[in-house]
């Protein structure tokens, strides 16, 4: 099952979060719905958001990425899949096989 978490940000802590299905490829869509549940505007996507989504699956969104004034310092967005197998270093330094 894959879903989206999205956070709301005032002063480096949580303030509201919510995490609904998504399918890879509907994240637009899906934060639209949830801005509005959230009560809050729909942020723009911009290239960093969608290159930022695209390789790290997830973004942030800031005050001149919204058309009206928010009142929080940041929206965040990050998607989650479960059923994905956790991602391992390739990295030799990381192998602690032997210990």
């Amino acid at each position: 099952m894959t879903k989206l978490w999205v956070r709301i940000i005032k002063k480096h802590r949580i303030s509201k979060q919510d995490t609904v299905p998504c399918a890879f490829g509907e994240e637009e869509e899906v934060l639209r719905e949830v801005c509005r549940d959230m009560d809050i505007p729909a942020p723009l996507w911009l290239g960093k958001q969608q290159r930022e989504f695209a390789e790290f699956r997830r973004t942030a969104f800031l005050h001149e990425n919204f058309m009206e004034d928010v009142w929080f310092d940041r929206l965040e967005i990050e998607f989650i899949d479960e059923e994905a197998k956790g991602r391992r270093s390739r990295d030799p330094r990381n192998q602690f096989d032997g210990y």
